[in-house]
Parts: structure tokens; C-alpha cells; sequence
């Protein structure tokens, strides 16, 4: 009888599911910010009700991160991961079959799922590879940033160069989410061993924590700055005399910088006793880097843009390690994900909403600069306690 590991139980086909996923759970979004130009166009919207077309997004994340850790435990991991990318194929195609109605319909759909892997990626990483958290972590955030920058970049030149549409555009999409769920099919077969000595561990009440809240509101700040950013750069550079494409161009390679940041920080990260260090030089980064936006000079804000890339980059990743770092057992892992995922996303989805509701009012891009300034304070305010070398 062969010794030999069936194929969907061999580390690096897991390895390889995995990136897959993670390539899926930006583009979505991501894809948007570009767009919205023409989607508001097209559909009549206000600019609080294009803002909210990429804060509804965070909402579902926000409300089904709450869920997803039992879903999890009902289904297993990784059958809940394949949930997660079947509904965000059914939320990307529906999305662009009719009116704002549908369109927000499918982008909540789309939300959940993403929500859904965002969350049981990270246990699911620690149960079966537990000795690569590192750079297993540094590898599926590199993934997931890198095709949100794509998506940013070639949202754009899809829709006005191919002549698809902004609907065609997002549809576009689905080809790469087909391909992810064929590569994690073999997952499915894979059920997670229980842990005996965890089971009789006492439960730990993550939402009675401190270090949790202080981890979930640095998950916000940072989730805040990327998603406001995504949502409302490219008009801001359209309003500086930008095409809606160099808008989407700039956008992207922004976040292709970050895409060092979002390797190394978790690698240099689990080397070092604490993270209160690397947390303060990411805050200075990002003060940097938006005190730049005030200067009306397009290398100035380039320079500014991509060390704000960097640090967006690494700020993601190492989000998503801390929620390994600081807990001990698998279970609490899962439910400190979806604390920090649900808390952080609740706050991250009030930027571009109150951004476009402000602008509406005001007119006067310098609110969104403020905001980023804001945001940059409160990310080393909460990501120094975050980062001390302490466990739930």
C-alpha cells in the first residue's frame, strides 16, 4: 500500500489553493474605485451613493465576520472557503445584470464571500502549516494586493480601450474567481482534525479583551485608509487634470510598491519579540506620505503615493499576522479574526461613505488629506498597543 499523500493533501497544492484564493478577495473592489465615474454616470448616482457602492462591501464583511468562524466550525474551513468563492462569483455576475438595485444586491453577495475566506484563512493556516505562518501569511496578502492593483489599473482600460463597459468590466472578473474555485476544489476533501487538548481549554471571550479591541481597531485605521483611498484617489487625480486611466495607472502602481511591504512585513515581523517598532515607522510613512497630497506637484505626489503604497502594503499583512501572533489556540484564532474583521471593517466602511457625503457638502478635496492624517495618528496610537509582544 502507497504511503503517498493524495494531491489535495500535499503542502504545497495547499499552498497554492491558497494564493488562488487570495487572488479573488480584492479585484471585486478594488476594481471599482476606476469605474466609478462611469458607473455614476450611467446609473444617476450621487456621489454618497457611489462612496457607499464601495462601503456597502465593508458593511457585509463587517456583519458576516461575526458569522463566519461558525460557519467555519458547521462546515469546515475549507468547504466554508469554497462557499466563500462560489458567492462571490454569484455576487460579481449579478451585480451587472440590471440597476443600482442589483448592482448593490450583488455587491453584497460579493462581500460576503470575501469576508467569509478573509476570515478562515488565517485558522486554516494555523491548523495545517503552522511552522510557515510567516511567510505563508506574506505570501496570500502579497497575492491579494497584487490583484487588487491590477484590478485598479486595468479596470479602467477595460471599459474604455476594449469598449466593455464598466459592466463588462467587473464582469471580466469571474474568469480569474472560475479558475481559483477549480484549484481549491481538491480542498474539499480535507477535514480538520480536532484537537482534543484545545477542547478542554476554557473558552476565551475575545470581545472582553483588551489587546482584541486594540488589534481590531488597528485592522480599522488601516482597513479605513485603503478602501477610502481606492474608493476616492482616482477622482481626486482626475480633479488634478488626471484621465479617469493615468487616475487608475497611478492607483495601481501605488499599491503594486505596497507589494514589497506586504511580503517582507510579516517575514520581519515573527522575528522580533514585539512589533511596536515596525508599527511607528509604517505611522511616520503614512503621515509622510499624505502631508504630500497637499502639494499640487504630480512627482511630489508620486513620491508621497508610493511610500503611502508601502506602508499600505505592510500594514494589511501584518494586520492579518497579529491576529496569529497574539492568540494561542486555533479556536481563539477564529474568533479574534472575525472580532478584528467585524469591528475593522465596521469602522473602514464609514470612510468612503462620510468622504462622499462631505464632499458633497464642501466640495474640497483637502477633507479627504485630513482624514488619511487622522487615520495615520490613530494607526500608531492603537497599533502600538497591538503590536506588544503579549497573547489572549
Amino acid at each position: 500500500m502507497s504511503s503517498k499523500k493524495p494531491l489535495y493533501q500535499t503542502s504545497w497544492f495547499l499552498f497554492l489553493g491558497i494564493l488562488f484564493v487570495s487572488f479573488n478577495l480584492r479585484p471585486s473592489i478594488t476594481a471599482v474605485g476606476p469605474l466609478i465615474p462611469f458607473i455614476r454616470e450611467d446609473l444617476q448616482l450621487s456621489n454618497g451613493w457611489a462612496g457607499f457602492l464601495t462601503t456597502f462591501p465593508l458593511i457585509t464583511f463587517a456583519t458576516f465576520s461575526l458569522f463566519s468562524a461558525r460557519i467555519g466550525k458547521a462546515l469546515g474551513n475549507s468547504q466554508a472557503i469554497m462557499l466563500g468563492m462560489v458567492l462571490i462569483l454569484a455576487g460579481t455576475i449579478i451585480r451587472v445584470l440590471g440597476g443600482s438595485l442589483v448592482l448593490f444586491l450583488g455587491t453584497g453577495l460579493t462581500g460576503i464571500g470575501i469576508v467569509i475566506c478573509n476570515v478562515l484563512l488565517i485558522p486554516l493556516i494555523k491548523n495545517r502549516i503552522p511552522s510557515k505562518i510567516g511567510i505563508v501569511t506574506a505570501s496570500y496578502t502579497t497575492g491579494m494586493t497584487f490583484l487588487a492593483a491590477v484590478a485598479s489599473g486595468i479596470s479602467a482600460p477595460l471599459a474604455i480601450d476594449l469598449d466593455l463597459g464598466w459592466r463588462g468590466s467587473l464582469l471580466s472578473w469571474s474568469i480569474l474567481l472560475v479558475l481559483g474555485i477549480l484549484v481549491w476544489l481538491p480542498q474539499m476533501r480535507f477535514q480538520t482534525a480536532v484537537n482534543h487538548a484545545e477542547q478542554n481549554e476554557l473558552k476565551v471571550n475575545v470581545w472582553k479583551s483588551r489587546l482584541a479591541w486594540n488589534v481590531s481597531m488597528f485592522m480599522g485605521v488601516q482597513s479605513l485608509l485603503f478602501f477610502t483611498l481606492i474608493a476616492w484617489l482616482p477622482d481626486m487625480l482626475i480633479s488634478r487634470g488626471f484621465s479617469a486611466v493615468e487616475a487608475g495607472v497611478i492607483v495601481s502602481l501605488m499599491q503594486i510598491i505596497g507589494l514589497i511591504g506586504s511580503f517582507l512585513a510579516p517575514i520581519v515581523a515573527v522575528k522580533f519579540k514585539d512589533q511596536v517598532l515596525l508599527i511607528k515607522v509604517l505611522g511616520t510613512m503614512y503621515l509622510l506620505g499624505f502631508s504630500s497630497l497637499f502639494i499640487h506637484a504630480a512627482w511630489v505626489n508620486y513620491i508621497g503615493l508610493a511610500i503611502v503604497g508601502l506602508g499600505l502594503g505592510s500594514s494589511v499583512s501584518l494586520a492579518y499576522t497579529l491576529i496569529g501572533l497574539r492568540t494561542r489556540l486555533e479556536k481563539t484564532t477564529a474568533s479574534l479574526s472575525g472580532m478584528v474583521q467585524s469591528t475593522g471593517y465596521y469602522l473602514a466602511a464609514l470612510g468612503p461613505l462620510l468622504f462622499g457625503v462631505a464632499f458633497d457638502v464642501f466640495q474640497n478635496w483637502n477633507f479627504l488629506i485630513y482624514l488619511t492624517l487622522i487615520c495615520s495618528a490613530m494607526f500608531i496610537y492603537f497599533g502600538v498597543r497591538a503590536g506588544k509582544a503579549v497573547q489572549i
